[in-house]
């Protein structure tokens, strides 16, 4: 453990040292190509201007490169690597993308992620307003919302692990431990694996997600609620509007942009679940999705180059129009104010 932490603060220390030496350094380094003398004005003039063009790349040039490598070239190099076979030696053209559109498990992947994201950016989106507008009635709301935003803190692995325990089945005589289980077992029902049931586990892993990102979803609408002016609701008050009048017609119209940006984040988190799916079922039972599939690929008898590629372009083709969306309205709205 001391060495982990010894390790992780020696890398911050030489990251820091390294951003400041090449930042002073390639100044310097400007400055002296690009020399301002007294005895010349027009070429001391035409230096500096050539500094000022420069300068701000200096900055702008390492975050660049490092988009280009870990971003630019992966995205390239997967397009490319989906026309080829396993090995990603020999070229196949659209055979892994036929392979796909008639593979059964690839469809299933491609319904669970659908019915992912009409079920969980919806009710994180959901729970969170209302959790925001509720707690901004009581006196003890700071508290009810950091116990709500306090799964944010635990990782998708650990939150599924707790879950686990909750849905956690016991054969034969055995004494349930699984709250699920152990509340319908206590009303007289039978106790089931409930993780194992076509469909409806679907949304029992759903569940974790929710229960994470709901805390998300809660602070960022409550500080845009916040920014409602009083006077707006006062009036409301004044011409007879009941609570839910309100909440519709007066807080939900006035929060509607971060509505969508809380939206279309949780859409986008849901496009890449895996872990969930991983640690609770690994993809059986019909709950395989599509980043799933895609690791799944990468390792199954050896591993598929192609196919895990074909996959990894749908996912990025399916986050693109929400990302070019979600931009093109911040930049209307930045032209609005």
């Amino acid at each position: 453990m001391l060495w982990q932490i010894v390790s992780a603060l020696s890398v911050v220390v030489v990251a820091v040292v390294a951003c400041s030496a090449y930042f002073y350094f390639s100044n310097k380094i400007l400055d002296f190509a690009l020399p301002v003398s007294d005895g010349d004005v027009r070429a001391a003039s035409r230096n500096l201007n050539r500094r000022a063009m420069i300068r701000p790349w200096l900055f702008l040039g390492p975050a660049l490169f490092l988009l280009f490598v870990y971003l630019v070239y992966p995205v390239v190099a997967t397009f490319i690597l989906s026309f080829y076979d396993r090995t990603g030696l020999q070229f196949v053209g659209l055979t892994n993308y036929k392979w796909a559109i008639g593979d059964r498990e690839f469809r299933q992947s491609i319904f669970n992620n659908i019915l992912w994201l009409a079920v969980v950016p919806a009710a994180c989106t959901f729970f969170g307003l209302v959790i925001a507008v509720m707690t901004d009635r009581i006196w003890w709301g700071n508290i009810a919302k950091s116990i709500v935003f306090m799964p944010m803190a635990i990782s998708f692995v650990g939150a599924s692990v707790i879950w686990k325990f909750i849905y956690e089945y016991r054969g034969g005589n055995d004494v349930q431990i699984g709250l699920l289980n152990a509340i319908v077992q206590l009303f007289g029902g039978t106790p089931e694996v409930w993780i194992s049931v076509p469909f409806w586990n679907n949304f029992f892993l759903m569940v974790i997600l929710i229960w994470i990102q709901t805390g998300f979803a809660m602070v960022i609408l409550s500080a845009a609620l916040r920014g409602i002016p009083e006077e707006t609701i006062e009036a409301a008050v004044i011409d007879g509007a009941n609570g839910w009048q309100i909440f519709w017609r007066i807080m939900v119209p006035q929060v509607w942009g971060t509505i969508a940006v809380v939206w279309t984040t949780i859409t986008i988190l849901v496009l890449k679940v895996f872990d969930i799916v991983l640690t609770m079922t690994n993809g059986q039972w019909q709950t395989m999705v599509l980043a799933n599939l895609m690791f799944d690929w990468m390792f199954r008898g050896g591993g598929d180059s192609g196919r895990s590629a074909v996959i990894a372009i749908i996912i990025m083709l399916a986050v693109t129009p929400i990302m070019i969306w979600n931009v093109r309205r911040a930049n209307r709205e930045l032209k609005g104010h």
